[in-house]
């Protein structure tokens, strides 16, 4: 096992800690923070050599969608201007130093692999020891497993395949017509870097079609005077956060629908995706004769697909019956059932924030405020609010 960031020391194998936190990203270093601040012992168990490396993994164009001002964690404001929109490995280094900064207790190249229950306490296994805990903190995101369509393997084995996840640049594909399916965020910036990526380099006359179901879009350019002054505080802040949370019947009528095919495009614009000529399409249903079938029954002949259709919600190593269809069953990122089991970082786990930089501290805040109410024996200080 190799040591932690914070300190030379192991984790005893087959040793007790109170709390164990599973997953040293935002979410996971979030929670760290606020237990620390009330004194909790805890350990942070990552899969990964450095923190950050799930963001210097991602493809190499991407930017946040929300400006420095709005990318920080707590306790450390993001070393940027105010309205720097920071590149993937800007915001993967604050991550490290965030951790560096608090000296939280990551033990990395841990990879767990079950969690199951033994006795009153949970038993946290992995390749490099095992582990028993009174509370287990899943602090990861839901992009985990790539979600693929089944029909995937029908395509002709001529056509290169990407999923969003192994997506780093164009040069990646082969030659001929891209189809991106998935017109989310992630599937539009994609479809454009390729655009953008064969208007320098070529090559030209290639088509790039996306395909998918209209995600709506928020509707202001996030980079203009208004979105800087009033916009984007008012949809972080007051739509994501206030509108958009379980609490309130517009957010629990709009919950469903955004687990299952996730939020509005935040970046770009209808009318930027078509005057960039992406070729927008129906949703894929299928394979015939070896290429793509649209819902509309055309059949589209390209040479590569990135499957931008997101992540599996689940999490199989979880071995106790928390898994529900579109996320693990759970209150606001708290598990009813078993006691001390608490997710966190999930999309839309309380309110649209939730998943995103700017509002996972209000999670972990809380969150860490119901697990000290419980080891201290004070009740837990959870409003009684439901995800379903």
């Amino acid at each position: 096992m190799t040591t932690s960031t914070s300190n030379d020391a192991r984790l005893a194998d087959e040793g007790y800690v109170e709390t164990i936190v599973i997953g040293a990203g935002q979410a996971g270093l979030s929670m760290g923070y606020h237990l620390q601040r009330l004194g909790r012992p805890f350990v942070i168990l990552d899969d990964r050599a450095r923190v950050g490396d799930a963001w210097r993994q991602r493809w190499d164009s991407l930017r946040l969608f929300t400006p420095a001002k709005y990318d920080a964690l707590d306790g450390m404001a993001f070393p940027a201007e105010p309205w720097h929109f920071p590149t993937k490995d800007e915001m993967a280094d604050y991550l490290e130093a965030y951790a560096e900064r608090f000296a939280l207790p990551i033990h990395h190249g841990v990879r767990v692999e079950r969690v199951s229950r033994t006795g009153d306490r949970f038993l946290v296994e992995s390749g490099a020891g095992r582990w028993t805990a009174d509370n287990v903190v899943v602090a990861m995101a839901g992009f985990q497993q790539p979600h693929i369509p089944g029909f995937a393997v029908d395509l002709n084995p001529s056509v290169v395949q990407l999923h969003s996840s192994a997506y780093r640049e164009p040069g990646q594909l082969g030659e001929g017509d891209v189809l991106v399916v998935g017109a989310g965020n992630s599937g539009s910036d994609i479809a454009m870097d390729i655009v953008r990526h064969d208007q320098q380099v070529g090559p030209a006359g290639r088509r790039v079609l996306l395909a998918g179901r209209d995600t709506g879009q928020i509707p202001f350019h996030i980079e203009s005077r208004f979105g800087r002054a009033i916009g984007m505080r008012f949809v972080l802040r007051f739509l994501f956060r206030r509108v958009l949370n379980v609490r309130t019947p517009i957010g629990r009528r709009a919950r469903p629908k955004i687990l299952s095919s996730g939020g509005p495009l935040i970046r770009l614009k209808a009318r930027e995706i078509a005057s960039a000529g992406i070729e927008r399409v129906s949703r894929v249903e299928g394979v015939r004769d070896g290429m793509p079938v649209l819902a509309d029954g055309e059949r589209v002949e390209v040479s590569n697909v990135v499957w931008g259709t997101g992540f599996a919600h689940d999490f199989p190593w979880i071995d106790l019956p928390v898994h529900g269809e579109l996320e693990p069953q759970h209150r606001s990122g708290v598990s009813d059932d078993h006691p001390g089991l608490y997710f966190l970082g999930l999309l839309f786990l309380d309110s649209m924030a939730s998943e995103m930089i700017h509002g996972v501290g209000q999670d972990a805040a809380r969150l860490a405020g119901h697990l000290d109410s419980r080891m201290s024996g004070q009740g837990t200080g959870l409003r009684a609010v439901s995800a379903a």
